[in-house]
């Protein structure tokens, strides 16, 4: 979870910066970039959970473990950011939002690479907190 939480904090800089907290937020039917920051953060601890739980056979290798770190954001990328949420902002927000399912557009390829970066960064501090950074 604690790797998780750092990639979030990464990842929510990037969001922050473009504007998409509030978005995030409205997952809960808040819009506000604060709530969008703490719903990230707690989506961000169960990615890093899982991710933690997923890598523990190659915990202690530094190529493996960023290589599938990065893959592993791309993974939530396609999921969370293509699928889920405007699946999710469709019952919140608006049903149009059933439209944009797997579409790609400028904003979000922005989002895949803050999701990547966030996979990068799980990655790195899981490696610290497993003692295993070189």
């Amino acid at each position: 979870m604690l790797a998780g939480l750092a990639g979030g904090v990464v990842f929510g800089l990037l969001m922050a910066g473009v504007g998409a907290l509030p978005l995030v937020g409205s997952l809960i039917g808040v819009d506000d970039a604060i709530v969008g920051f703490l719903v990230h953060l707690v989506i961000s601890a169960v990615a890093g959970a899982l991710f933690g739980l997923l890598s523990g056979r190659i915990a202690d290798q530094v190529v493996p473990v960023y290589a599938v770190s990065a893959l592993y954001g791309v993974v939530w990328w396609l999921l969370g950011a293509l699928v889920i949420m405007p699946l999710w902002l469709s019952v919140t927000v608006d049903p149009g939002m059933t439209s944009l399912v797997f579409v790609v557009g400028d904003n979000q390829w922005v989002s895949l690479f803050g999701h990547v970066f966030f996979g990068l960064t799980t990655g790195a501090t899981l490696l610290v907190l497993r003692g295993n950074a070189r």
